[in-house]
């Protein structure tokens, strides 16, 4: 699902996933669509949510996940965004989990990958449901679903570069 990436048989974007199962071809993002579609309901439905709570909850979950791999495109983008969301749910676990692994990511002696930020993203996109009703996870539905629809057109790393702000915060502690 990751934005510009491209698997094997030429599909980009969830749009390119989509096309590609909708025409009987199975690529690795349509897999993982699949995959983390998946996993955000049956965390939705362990989070008790059940009827459109289990439905919106589960794509938040998923959501989440897959935004988090959209980030992870340069040395620790997608952990300083996951510590920054684990700090503000409350979520110390997955808070200090990110900053351990904050400093061989950004020193690019280890990668997060896609397992890695998915996982986080799931996680949090999980604690952001717990704490939410149905109207607080659609709305951070309707969030995640205009950021993924923008990954399709718009290429983050280039927002990000010509954002001061995000650009800085986007460079601390990554190698020149």
């Amino acid at each position: 699902m990751a934005g510009q990436r491209e698997d094997q048989r030429g599909a980009k974007g969830l749009r390119g996933h989509l096309g590609a199962l909708a025409r009987g071809q199975v690529t690795s993002g349509g897999v993982k669509t699949g995959g983390l579609a998946l996993t955000g309901l049956a965390g939705a439905a362990l989070a008790g949510r059940r009827g459109p709570a289990l439905l919106v909850g589960g794509a938040v979950v998923a959501g989440s996940a897959n935004l988090l791999n959209l980030l992870d495109l340069r040395p620790g983008r997608a952990l300083k965004t996951g510590l920054l969301g684990a700090l503000a749910l409350r979520q110390p676990a997955a808070a200090g989990a990110a900053a351990a692994l904050l400093p061989a990511d950004l020193g690019e002696r280890q990668m997060l990958g896609d397992a890695g930020a998915n996982a986080l993203g799931a996680a949090l996109g999980l604690a952001l449901v717990e704490r939410t009703g149905l109207r607080g996870s659609a709305a951070a539905l309707a969030v995640l679903a205009a950021l993924t629809l923008a990954s399709e057109r718009v290429s983050f790393t280039a927002v990000i570069a010509r954002t001061p702000p995000l650009r800085a915060l986007d460079e601390l502690g990554r190698r020149r």
